[in-house]
């Protein structure tokens, strides 16, 4: 008897029409190709039609926050960088409802916040409101797993300091966050990359020139496409660098 309510109790833990682990593999390697406009599209595709059979997979939501976030981060065009992140945003905070617990849903979800700002600009965002659901988000992501994406809310948290307009900007602070970002994953290279500048931003040229180098000369093999991504853009900041040291 207690077998058998032994399990029907895991059938009833268990979400409806959840993803198949196996699909969840086969997201994961289609996000580790991401660099490739293919398996963007690919992974697009196939984390939305999965969504479509279990729409409260929380698995399958914070995957579509990440490759959403992924696109917002390296979008040029401002208003595609806003719908990108605006879609991020969403798709977090559906995530985090789904598990409150998680860091995964308020991590994208305020990085969704971040890059839809980044769009719209930081004035417009600060008057609309947007600096409290933000920083709401994204502590929250703090207290639950700092850590996680190799320090991804310690970058935003930085990230945020350095963008804040005078005075609410704090490039001390923001240089704190990227250094415990840099104690715990010295590979992450936008971490080097964050602080490089910030560094330049602060009058700091010849340290910003010893963080950029470490971007340059860093390796991508921990994350390939977000190494390769982060040493693209290097080349223009260690540009403006070089330009400040003349």
């Amino acid at each position: 008897m207690r077998l058998k309510l032994l399990a029907l109790w895991v059938l009833w833990a268990i979400p409806a029409n959840a993803a198949d682990p196996a699909l969840l593999d086969q997201l994961d390697a289609l996000y580790a190709k991401r660099s490739d406009a293919e398996s963007v599209k690919a992974l697009d595709k196939e984390v939305s039609e999965a969504l479509k059979a279990a729409p409260d997979d929380f698995d399958l939501a914070w995957r579509k926050a990440r490759i959403l976030q992924w696109q917002a981060d390296g979008a040029t065009e401002k208003k595609l960088k806003m719908v990108l992140g605006k879609q991020t945003w969403e798709a977090g905070d559906k995530a985090a409802k789904l598990q409150p617990a998680r860091v995964e849903g308020y991590y994208f979800a305020a990085c969704g916040i971040g890059s839809y700002s980044q769009a719209v600009g930081i004035m417009k965002a600060l008057g609309d409101g947007l600096e409290g659901k933000f920083n709401e988000r994204l502590d929250t992501a703090l207290k639950l797993d700092a850590t996680y994406e190799y320090g991804g809310p310690w970058l935003v948290k930085g990230r945020y300091f350095y963008e804040l307009p005078w005075p609410k900007r704090d490039l001390g602070k923001s240089a704190e966050y990227y250094q415990k970002a840099i104690a715990k994953f010295p590979q992450s290279l936008r971490a080097h990359y964050y602080l490089a500048e910030t560094l330049l931003k602060d009058g700091k040229a010849k340290d910003a020139s010893a963080a950029i180098e470490k971007v340059k000369q860093g390796s991508t093999a921990y994350n390939p496409a977000e190494g390769q991504r982060v040493q693209q853009w290097a080349k223009k900041v260690d540009a403006d660098i070089q330009e400040e040291l003349k």
